[in-house]
Order: structure tokens, then sequence, then C-alpha cells
């Protein structure tokens, strides 16, 4: 534990970049309890990243789990899974190269809907989309981030009375930065879509699309200018040099149970109390405030390539498991029509472990029928660092399940 503290401290007194020189990413199949327990053992006294699931408290036999383990104790955990016959593969050899071979050009010359943006190109891209598109995009601030950002909401869509809504966010967590870039591609869509392409002009008529293209602004910021690895918000916790709480376990929706843990140290803590972040209380509050119009909710993760419904926080079926279900396969088979992606679907307990406090289960238990979250590319070759090269086609292919989604709620909210 003390290690974990005085790792957290230094990067607090450290203004210099977070590096990953050497840095493996290992993927494990734990085959019995054993294997779980030796998981567990090393992370409580070495340094272990999980990507996915979040935690080691997510565990589970037979389900793989990639995690990074820092370049000093790296080869000494391979040792240890061929002593103990833990079957595991290296994802990622080298992190820091991995990351370096992410941005096609380190040369970051304005706004590109096929590269990574930083905040500040994100923040001025959605003022010039707004301003050059009145009639189909205006920005709004909806609330303020710990560290003083605004957090924008762009709304896309023709002015009309009465209309329903689909809101899609990104960026909950900070280093998914294809999440942030597929709702910049959504917007572009939009307006170069509308009057071109019918059924996207016939859904911007009927329909508002409420758009927020990163809600983790500090995190986000963070990732670009300390520690590309970052992951929960920045406000700081009491009694502890450990930063930040991991969003997606920040909802009221069985707060702070399975799959969420109320130490400041991990990457699931859920907060004192849900919606304690400006960032998740400014999302919960505009929801609220726009309920009755919003009868879809998209929260836009990586990775793994997951289309998730409700319930996350228990194993127990949604109500309308049937129709999300339905729903959930339509729009897969019309993301895999494009390049063949092969996506997993289903509800969130079941399909992909337990986690409490998530935003999708909180936005269905408070009265939006279609909330799903989507878990964009890939299965783990890439992960976190997905490179740029595969934004097109990663933005593409999730339009058209976006696209199905969002024709459904208009024929049936």
């Amino acid at each position: 534990m003390w290690t974990v503290f005085l790792i957290a401290s230094v990067a607090l007194a450290s203004a210099e970049p977070v590096t990953f020189y050497g840095d493996k990413v290992f993927r494990v199949v734990p085959q019995n309890a054993e294997h779980v327990e030796l998981l567990q053992s090393l992370a409580s006294y070495t340094k272990l990243d999980f990507w996915h699931p979040d935690s080691v408290l997510l565990l589970e036999i037979g389900k793989s789990a990639d995690f990074r383990a820092e370049y000093d104790v790296a080869y000494d955990i391979q040792a240890l899974f061929i002593q103990n016959d833990l079957p595991y593969e290296i994802m990622i050899d080298d992190l820091q190269v991995a990351i370096e071979r992410q941005l096609n050009s380190n040369i970051r010359s304005g706004h590109s809907y096929e590269k990574y943006n930083d905040l500040e190109t994100i923040y001025a891209w959605s003022s010039n989309i707004a301003a050059q598109n009145p009639d189909l995009v205006s920005r709004s601030q909806i609330g303020t981030s710990y560290e003083g950002r605004p957090i924008y909401l762009l709304k896309v869509g023709r002015p009309g009375a009465n209309k329903n809504a689909v809101f899609i966010d990104c960026g909950f967590h900070a280093r998914e930065w294809v999440s942030p870039a597929f709702c910049q591609w959504f917007v572009k869509e939009a307006v170069n879509s509308y009057g071109s392409d019918d059924e996207f002009t016939k859904l911007l008529d009927q329909l508002d699309f409420y758009v927020l293209p990163v809600l983790n602004v500090d995190g986000y910021q963070y990732t670009w200018t300390t520690d590309r690895m970052w992951r929960k918000t920045r406000s700081p916790n009491k009694n502890t040099f450990c930063v930040g709480t991991d969003p997606n376990r920040n909802f009221e929706a069985n707060w702070c149970t399975a799959g969420a843990t109320s130490s400041p140290c991990s990457e699931i803590y859920c907060g004192v109390i849900p919606e304690s972040e400006s960032e998740t209380r400014a999302l919960g509050d505009f929801i609220r405030s726009n309920l009755p119009s919003i009868k879809s909710y998209l929260t836009i993760h990586s990775y793994s390539q997951m289309l998730l419904f409700p319930y996350s926080y228990k194993h127990a079926l949604a109500k309308d498991h049937d129709e999300l279900l339905s729903l959930s396969e339509g729009a897969v088979n019309a993301l895999s029509s494009l390049y063949g992606t092969v996506y997993t679907y289903g509800p969130g307990g079941k399909t992909i472990y337990l986690a409490s406090g998530g935003s999708d289960d909180w936005a269905y238990d408070t009265g939006i029928k279609y909330s799903f979250t989507f878990e964009l590319r890939d299965t783990g070759k890439y992960g976190f660092v997905l490179p740029e090269s595969e934004i097109k086609e990663t933005c593409e292919e999730t339009m058209l399940a976006v696209k199905y989604i969002s024709n459904y709620v208009l024929n049936n909210a």
C-alpha cells in the first residue's frame, strides 16, 4: 500500500510526463481459484494496471484479463506465470513504443477527424462547428470540472417543438481516446449528411441529439500532458495522495456495491457519495432537467467490442430485457455489416462483469428505456492505444449501430 502512496505522491509532485518504456500488457486466463489468488496477491504488492476488467477485484475463473505491468517486475511476473501454469500472452511488449505509434504523427496541426485531438482542439472544434452550422448545431456549457474546465454539450438537429432526443456521451474514462473521437465523428456526419442522406436527414428533422464530446475533461487533459494511462477524474481525495474517482462508478445505481470500491486508490473508486464529482453531477442534472424528451442514452467507451445494456449492477434481467436484447442484436448486425467486426452484446452484468454505479444503469432506472454502453474497438491487440489508422473504420461502423438504435427510438419511443 505504501508503494501505491509513494507512486501517487511522486506523480503529484512531478510535472514530468510519465513514461512506459518496457512496460508490458499481459493477457491471462485464470484456470482455477489458485490462479485468481496468485493475481490478487501480485496486485497487492506491486502496481498492476488492469485494463480489462477494470480491477483485480473483478477477476473470474475462465475469463481473460488484461493488465499492464511495469518494466522492472514484468519478467518476474512472466516467470511466475510459467511456474504456476497460468496461461498468458503478451499483448503489448513495450507500451511506450505502442503509445508513440498510436499517433500517425506528433505534428498536431488543427483538428482532424482521423486523429486524436487534445482538449483545447476539441473545444475550438465544438465552437467552430456550432458557429458554422447554426441551423443544425448549438453549443452550451452544462457544468464545470473540478479543475475549472468547461463541460460543453452540442445539440444537433433541426429546430422543432416537442422533439424526442438521444443523448450520447464520450470521454468518461480519460485514457479511452477513441471515445471522444467518435463523438466528434458523429457531429461531422450529421452536418455533412443533412440534406444528402435521406435517413440521417429524417433523424435530424425528427430527433434531437445531445452530444457530449468529453465528460471527464480534467482526466482527458491529464492523459495528454502527464499520464497517458490515467482513467479517473482529477479531484483530490481526503487523507490520501491518491487522486480521482471513477465517473462510471459514481451514479446512484446500486452505488458502491458490486464491482466498485470505497478505496480511493482503486481505479474503480466510487467516490464519497453518488455524483460527488462535478462532471457526473453536471451530466445527471442535465438529463434530469430534460428527462421527458430523452428517450435513449448512449455512452461510448473502449475497449472490447461490446454493446451492453442494463443491468450491470446485478444479474437480474431488466423488465425490458427482451426488447433491449433484440435491439442490440439489430444494432450489432448493422455495425458488423461494414467491416465484419464482431461485437458481443447483452446485459452488462452477465456479458462482461458486475459493476455498480454506472451511468447506463442509472439512466435506465431514471426512466430512459433505451440505455446502452458501447465498448468500441479493439479486443486487446492495442487496447487503449488503438492507432489513429483505426479511427475511421471504428467510427464508420459505430455510426451504423447508433443510427439503427436512433431509428428504432424514432419509431417506438
